[in-house]
């Protein structure tokens, strides 16, 4: 989620820049900290004197360091903002816990097992530690800019949370969908959606229903891509797992993530 407004990093060294994306794409770099307020498990960055707020949902799969769930540094390439070019810079990353304790899914879990983990962890079930953020954001950071982004679990909490804060100005659902329901359509702000063309997670033909419903009842802007060849996971793959040919896909998709939100938040 990404929220403030444009910095410099403060004199800090960027982080490598070897992805090809601007400024650099870098998860797990280990800029956060553990703060006790709002919510267990909340990571932020401090960059400079200013705070830029930023938040990241979370997936379903644990990434290190521990607490962090799937802390990054979130590079901000230039944009134009009411007329006016700010420089790139940086905003801070918050990963709330909406799993509130709870052990999040591991790859090397029994996939038998997992309808009964997701039981307990319903990506529409957020609000009150949303809210808790949300508040947190406001109160305490004097944010008015807010985005947000998620990726599988966290992408269909993205979805769910597009569809009632207004307060949000852009999303980025990263394959990750509401099934089974009508009322999943109204969303609020600036949404895009990516996906796998060989996701065994999400069909292509629910993303096909989900373009038609768009199409019908949403009012704001949204984008639906569908990247070819690719499976579930790729966008935020780790760079020792992505091989040569899928890499072009996965630096486009970051790279419009980072523009999205650059464009609205």
């Amino acid at each position: 989620m990404v929220g403030g407004h444009h910095q410099s990093n403060g004199g800090l060294p960027a982080p490598p820049s070897d992805s090809g994306l601007p400024g650099g794409w870098n998860p797990g770099r280990p800029l956060a900290r553990r703060n006790p307020a709002a919510l267990r498990h909340r990571v932020h960055f401090r960059l400079g004197r200013r705070r830029l707020p930023a938040r990241l949902v979370p997936d379903r799969l644990p990434w290190v360091p521990q607490g962090c769930r799937a802390a990054l540094s979130c590079p901000v390439s230039s944009s134009s903002r009411g007329g006016q070019r700010s420089s790139g810079g940086w905003r801070r990353t918050i990963v709330p816990d909406f799993f509130v304790g709870q052990e999040p899914w591991h790859p090397s879990g029994d996939w038998s097992t997992f309808p009964e983990w997701l039981k307990t962890r319903n990506a529409r079930k957020i609000d009150k530690e949303f809210d808790a953020v949300l508040k947190y954001l406001k109160q305490q950071c004097h944010t008015k800019r807010i985005g947000v982004v998620g990726f599988c679990w966290g992408g269909t909490a993205v979805h769910h949370l597009m569809l009632k804060h207004p307060e949000l100005r852009a999303g980025v659902s990263v394959y990750g969908i509401i099934k089974d329901a009508e009322d999943v359509y109204g969303l609020k702000n600036p949404t895009l959606f990516i996906f796998a063309e060989n996701d065994a997670v999400i069909p292509l033909e629910q993303v096909s229903l989900l373009t038609q419903k768009l199409k019908e009842h949403c009012k704001v802007e949204y984008q639906i891509k569908t990247f070819s060849g690719q499976t579930h996971g790729f966008v935020h793959r780790k760079r020792e797992d992505c091989s040569p040919e899928d890499k072009p896909y996965i630096d486009e998709a970051r790279r419009n993530l980072l523009e999205w939100l650059n464009k609205y938040v």
